[in-house]
C-alpha cells in the first residue's frame, strides 16, 4: 500500500502563503517565490529583533543628551555626575523624565552637576 503525501503537502504550503499574506505580486500567489520571500523576511525580523535593542538605546541617549544640554550638561558628564552622586537610573526612564517631566530632569541635573 502506497502513502500518498498530498495532505501534508498542502498544509505545508498554506502555512506558507499564509506567512506571505499581503506580499506583492507572485511574491503571495507563487509557492516557490512566497517561500523564499517568506525566508528573507523571517531573517529580517530575527536581525530587527537585535537591531531594535540598538536604535532604542541610541535614541535614549539623543533624548537625554539633549535633554542634559538644556540645564548646561552634556550627556557624559551628567552619566558621571549621577554614578558619583549614587543615582541609579537606567536611559530608558531619564529619557523618559526628559521628555516628559523637564522639572525632575532638571532636579536630577542639579544633583549630578553637585556631585562633580
Amino acid at each position: 500500500m502506497r502513502i500518498k503525501r498530498g495532505v501534508n503537502a498542502v498544509k505545508k504550503r498554506r502555512k506558507i502563503f499564509r506567512l506571505a499574506k499581503g506580499y506583492f505580486g507572485c511574491k503571495s500567489k507563487n509557492y516557490r517565490i512566497a517561500r523564499q520571500a517568506v525566508m528573507k523576511s523571517l531573517q529580517y525580523a530575527y536581525v530587527g529583533r537585535k537591531r531594535r535593542k540598538r536604535d532604542m538605546r541610541r535614541l535614549w541617549i539623543a533624548r537625554i543628551n539633549a535633554g542634559a544640554r538644556a540645564f548646561g550638561l552634556s550627556y557624559s558628564r551628567l552619566m558621571h555626575g549621577l554614578k558619583l552622586a549614587g543615582i541609579d537610573l537606567n536611559r530608558k526612564s531619564l529619557a523618559e523624565l526628559a521628555v516628559s517631566d523637564s522639572v525632575a530632569f532638571g532636579a536630577i541635573c542639579e544633583k549630578a552637576k553637585a556631585a562633580l
